[in-house]
């Protein structure tokens, strides 16, 4: 979601007697780049939003079974261990395209944004391993008392920041960049330990030739890159067997597209006038298709689960899935907004003058939207009961509306103060197509100014002579 422009000012080891300011405003190049994300993570959130509602119509209409009958459709090569349910397709395929883009993100933050200095990295960094943290707590907390399985820890683990747009996006709220820019880098962390869980606690028996294999085609990959062979008639057809042993090896076949997207460079060569990298290409080709393909797909087959007052009731009985709930909504947020005011704290940085630490608070809540990988996770934990599956899936669809609720209240009550910073970085008067918030410091703009100032001025006085000339001649005699 990130790319090299993203790299946010927020400088949390501050220099001796200086102030640092948490979520100041983004530089230029950084806004610019937040804003042309936000526009393509957005529609792909609502993309994502009208499947998960056309899921829930499908599976709780009295054509529900037509619904079950596609999901469970087997088909593929039998020979080649891909006999898989259109369900399996879309969780372990369309999801890989999905955990490509994430790589290729992770690899450019690692690399030239904001991650690479240990300084700017800390705050989204620790707020959201406390954010992933403190969830597992609360769900492990509710099940030990409870007597609940604890194989669901991570569930809650994961924000979905295409849904979290998309709630945004419904709600119309004037959220300013850099807290927008920080929900963005939390997902960027958030991926990046999602991906290790399912990597490390969701594998069981290993295939080893298969995972050979899938390792011999990783650097076959790597080495066509290293020798600048081009043409997606190479890449495809590798990563389609990369992805195929990757599966029958018994590790996610996710992991996959995320080993693919992090061996892409993601530095320009500026002596060679390149203007992007590789890895920022293909993702701006292949991220449409992750945002309005794959994961709007994995949510029409995924998110269909049967919703009745007694199975919304139960969710709050069983310790399983209110432990998912909680962890969503209460976990999230107070572990979010946790390590923000600890990492503020110890690192003697202050919170930006235009924003209060309940803004942090509302902007915590909203990241326990959890869908896509939370329904994921969901999946592997309890591949082995099919009803608690879908209980917990009920359990991540309520503790997300629950979440995207609370935070578009507190969001609201604040939307004013919102729209007036938005408008502040809006703001072109010069018409030049750069902010007037960036150019303060810049005579020229103040001389622009000048100059339009006068303009309007001299405007204004002619007018004056009209209108007085002709007020003269309606106060002369009748």
């Amino acid at each position: 979601m990130l790319s090299d422009a993203y790299r946010p000012e927020v400088d949390l080891v501050p220099a001796p007697g200086k102030n640092h300011k948490v979520l100041g405003r983004l530089s230029l190049p950084e806004r610019t780049f937040v804003a042309d994300a936000l526009r393509t993570e957005t529609v792909g959130g609502v993309l994502l939003l009208a499947a998960a509602i056309a899921a829930l119509i499908w599976a709780n209409t009295p054509i529900r079974e037509s619904y079950e009958s596609v999901r469970e459709f087997h088909v593929g090569p039998a020979a080649l261990g891909l006999d898989l349910s259109i369900e399996h397709w879309a969780a372990d395929g369309l999801l890989a395209v999905f955990f490509f883009v994430a790589g290729i993100e992770l690899k450019r933050e690692l690399v030239a944004g904001d991650l690479r200095d240990p300084r700017a990295a800390a705050l989204p960094v620790v707020a959201a391993l406390c954010g992933m943290a403190v969830p597992a707590l609360v769900y492990t907390l509710v099940n030990v008392t409870g007597g609940g399985s604890l194989d669901g820890w991570a569930v809650p683990t994961a924000t979905d920041i295409a849904f979290a747009l998309a709630v945004l996006a419904v709600i119309g709220t004037s959220l300013p960049s850099a807290l927008r820019a920080f929900l963005l880098t939390l997902a960027v962390v958030d991926d990046l330990f999602a991906i290790l869980i399912i990597a490390v606690f969701f594998t069981e028996d290993l295939n080893f030739a298969a995972l050979g294999g899938a390792v011999v085609g990783l650097v076959v990959f790597w080495l066509l890159l290293r020798g600048g062979v081009r043409g997606w008639y190479v890449y495809v057809p590798l990563a389609l067997v990369i992805w195929g042993l990757m599966y029958n090896s018994g590790i996610h076949a996710t992991v996959a597209g995320v080993a693919m997207g992090l061996m892409l460079r993601c530095t320009t060569h500026k002596d060679e006038g390149e203007q992007r990298s590789p890895g920022e290409r293909i993702e701006h080709l292949v991220r449409p298709l992750s945002a309005g393909l794959a994961v709007p797909l994995f949510a029409l087959f995924s998110a269909g689960v049967a919703v009745s007052g007694g199975a919304l009731g139960d969710v709050f009985t069983r310790p399983e899935t209110l432990g998912v709930v909680l962890g969503l909504v209460v976990g999230k947020a107070v572990g979010i907004f946790g390590g923000t005011w600890l990492t503020a704290r110890f690192t003697r940085a202050s919170l930006s003058d235009d924003l209060a630490w309940p803004d942090v608070f509302a902007v915590s809540s909203l990241a326990g939207i959890g869908f896509t990988v939370s329904l994921l996770i969901g999946e592997l934990a309890f591949a082995g009961d099919k009803a608690l599956t879908e209980e917990v899936k009920a359990a991540v669809l309520l503790g997300s509306l629950i979440a995207a609720v609370l935070s578009c209240v507190l969001l609201k009550i604040r939307n004013a103060k919102y729209r007036r910073l938005w408008e502040d970085e809006e703001r072109d008067e010069d018409l030049d197509g750069i902010p007037d918030i960036y150019e303060q410091d810049n005579p020229a703009y103040h001389l622009r100014m000048a100059e339009i100032h006068e303009r309007k001025a001299a405007e204004h006085r002619r007018l004056a002579e009209v209108t007085g000339g002709a007020s003269e001649e309606n106060d002369g005699p009748a």
